[in-house]
């Protein structure tokens, strides 16, 4: 299970709790959060895929089921490019496979001068903005704890990520040539996510499962944590060609 921007493995939580008592569960904290020092100045996908590759192996995990969110679903498809073997299937959690517009490059190089100048401040508008509009007040436990967990970062890691979400590589071929399930989860309310393009993007794969959140914006395991879990435990289950286990 791999986070997003600015978050730690600390998301998957409650995740891990439920999956535990099913599978193995790995829950990384990608360079430069959570626990995990800084590698470089420029954390790519390619490096952070690495770095995940490293952590399995050093556990004796060959091959695994994994989910990404946001940028963790950035890391995910770097990792399906780079050792397909590895994978029985991935989830893309709020997440996409396609490169920044132009219009998003100029937005991330914003995004990295407010950061070089002002990290915290940066922080207070960029957390609450990944949940439903008008619905921060409902989710103000879980904002203030990813804000209070993302002040601890340092600016160069922050800014590392960014620069390397900017730089990262189209990932549409990597779907395309998937020989695993793909699960996509998204929520309508996410403004992060080109929904222009989803209905391209559940296509790519040649198997694709999708779970679409009607009220939910980008953080699905916060805000609809029952269905997401649900539907990903099953599609592990799936995954490796096992029928899942009821719940008693």
């Amino acid at each position: 299970m791999l986070h997003g921007f600015t978050e730690s493995s600390l998301i998957w939580k409650r995740f891990i709790r439920n999956f535990s008592e099913r599978f193995r569960v790995i829950a990384i904290d990608l360079p430069g959060f959570g626990l995990s020092d800084s590698l470089a100045e420029v954390h790519t996908m390619d490096l952070m895929a690495e770095v995940v590759r490293k952590i399995l192996l050093s556990r004796g995990i060959r091959q695994c089921v994994m989910a990404g969110h946001s940028m963790g679903g950035y890391v995910t498809l770097a990792f399906a490019r780079l050792f397909p073997r590895m994978l029985k299937g991935i989830a893309i959690v709020h997440s996409h496979p396609f490169t920044d517009t132009p219009e998003g490059v100029i937005n991330r190089n914003r995004s990295i001068e407010v950061i070089r100048a002002d990290k915290f401040n940066y922080i207070l508008q960029f957390i609450p903005s990944l949940f439903p509009e008008g619905s921060q007040e409902k989710f103000r436990k879980q904002i203030d704890r990813l804000i209070q967990e993302a002040s601890l970062l340092t600016k160069e890691a922050i800014m590392a990520a960014m620069i390397g979400m900017r730089e990262r590589m189209d990932s549409t071929e990597t779907l395309k040539n998937l020989n695993i399930p793909v699960l996509f989860i998204l929520g309508m309310k996410d403004a992060r996510i080109p929904m222009d393009r989803a209905g391209e993007m559940l296509l790519l794969p040649k198997h694709s499962e999708s779970l679409i959140l009607h009220e939910v914006a980008h953080m699905g395991f916060y805000e609809a944590p029952k269905i997401t879990m649900k539907v990903l435990e099953d599609f592990s289950w799936r995954c490796w060609g096992m029928n899942p286990v009821s719940r008693s």
